[in-house]
């Protein structure tokens, strides 16, 4: 027996029990969907950071409202999140404002309630499958080692057919088995840290709306006055 080609990983996935390739062929089918939705999300994330810096700069430079209203309205596949929560603020101004009934706190109530509303759905589809990612990230290893514990098992229940115990009867075995802890910790460890790190970004995204959602409310609550 040539212990070298053995204890190759190709021969040890080959030669490995049916349940352990099982998990193998799981671990390795998660890795890819997370390595996926890492990328994805990795550009998500950075292209609504760069719309909404982009945002916040055309409209504290000073320009009508009304303008970058209508703008929004004429580019609205092209818009970013906080430029989607001002939309949604001032078409509800502009809506309540014509009312005689509501008074100033009435209306900017119903406009923070409007972008509010859609402050959560973007932070909703910014946060989409961030939770698989965390799963992944937590589950892995326990899938993995269960891969590990039940090949090490298969590999002493066949020593029983072995005169001796020997390294070159156990090794294989033993190896195989940890190629699946060692597959479970390379789907698990990207998981976790693009999972921590999109999690900060949208964070950091999420405070940034909300002060923008309290400014434009002053702003607006100063044009009823």
């Amino acid at each position: 027996m040539n212990i070298t080609q053995d204890l190759s990983i190709i021969e040890l996935i080959v030669n490995a029990s049916l349940v352990v390739k099982l998990v193998m062929a799981l671990l390795a089918f998660v890795s890819v969907m997370s390595w996926y939705w890492i990328f994805r999300k990795w550009f998500a994330i950075r292209d609504a950071r760069a719309k909404t810096e982009k945002f916040e700069r055309d409209f504290w430079s000073g320009g009508d409202l009304a303008a970058l209203y209508q703008n929004a309205v004429n580019t609205r596949h092209q818009t970013g999140a906080l430029e989607r929560v001002f939309e949604a603020g001032f078409r509800e101004f502009t809506k309540l404002r014509g009312q005689k009934s509501l008074d100033p706190g009435s209306v900017i109530d119903g406009v923070r309630r409007a972008m509010r509303a859609t402050y959560q759905r973007e932070i909703d589809d910014l946060e989409a499958h961030l939770a698989f990612l965390a799963s992944v990230g937590s589950v892995s290893p326990y899938v993995g080692l269960f891969g590990t514990v039940w090949g090490i098992m298969h590999a002493f229940r066949g020593l029983s057919n072995v005169a001796s115990a020997t390294l070159a009867a156990v090794a294989p075995g033993i190896a195989e088995a940890l190629v699946a802890t060692a597959i479970g910790l390379f789907a698990a460890i990207p998981a976790v840290v693009a999972y921590n790190r999109f999690a900060h970004d949208v964070d950091r995204l999420a405070v940034r709306f909300e002060s923008f959602i309290e400014e434009f409310s002053n702003i607006l609550q100063r044009h009823l006055k």
